[in-house]
């Protein structure tokens, strides 16, 4: 939020003219004044493990210690495999890579479209499938942002946008929004686009794995920032406002 935040005021300034985004990490309410003008084909929303020597999520060992500071990547760890033991994960790609070789972790989780663009893909034991992990809202999406009232440059920028990735750019965005959910919430949603229609699953979990709601709706593409809207009140109603209110009464 802070690094976006120092970006946008660049622009204000009028040092620099757009931002570029991973989507994933940009907050679900744009700011006054600024917008995403396009985003780019989506790239892959997978989250993968990368393990030590040929270790698949299968072949872990009991007890096995998993790098990642994701509570929503937690959260669905902990539901296939309650036996893993999640541990804190920061820094960049090749300090958790380097991390994962120095043998702190037995695998570790990242984005498998953030190895791909590195050229690390190499490093991937397996991805999961929506079924097995969902991804956070807008995983893989790159996002364009500038000046909301900079209508030559939005005009130049419409040029590049890939509409099936805006349409599930705004229902998985729509439900973090309601929801209220950030980057760092486990709340896990992804959309996909066959022909016209639109599927949207979401998930709310706990991050030991204790509770989970999970809900998709579908219908016609072009409605897909309501369709979002329309399961994040599902979820709602299923008793996700409840569970993201005890997990932050917990870390307060």
């Amino acid at each position: 939020g802070l690094f976006i935040k120092e970006l946008e005021v660049a622009m204000q300034t009028g040092a620099a003219d757009i931002a570029v985004h991973s989507m994933k990490d940009v907050p679900a309410e744009m700011p006054a004044g600024f917008c995403i003008a396009a985003v780019l084909e989506r790239a892959n929303h997978a989250d993968a493990l990368v393990g030590r020597g040929e270790l698949t999520f299968d072949t872990l060992p009991q007890g096995a210690r998993i790098g990642s500071s994701s509570l929503r990547r937690q959260a669905q760890l902990k539901l296939m495999r309650p036996d893993l033991a999640i541990e804190p994960l920061r820094g960049n790609v090749n300090t958790r890579l380097a991390k994962l070789d120095n043998g702190d972790y037995d695998a570790i989780i990242l984005a498998a479209a953030g190895l791909e663009r590195l050229g690390l893909q190499h490093h991937i034991s397996q991805q999961f499938t929506p079924e097995e992990m969902l991804p956070a809202a807008a995983q893989g999406v790159i996002g364009i942002e500038c000046l909301d009232s900079n209508d030559g440059l939005r005009t130049v920028l419409a040029n590049l946008n890939h509409e099936p990735t805006a349409q599930t750019t705004a229902a998985e965005r729509t439900i973090a929004r309601v929801l209220e959910a950030s980057c760092q919430s486990p709340v896990a949603t992804h959309a996909v686009i066959d022909k016209d229609s639109i599927t949207v699953t979401a998930l709310v979990a706990m991050p030991d794995g204790s509770q989970s709601i999970r809900d998709s709706v579908s219908g016609n593409a072009k409605d897909a920032r309501r369709l979002g809207e329309e399961l994040a009140q599902r979820l709602l109603a299923s008793g996700a406002g409840e569970l993201l209110a005890a997990l932050g009464a917990a870390d307060g």
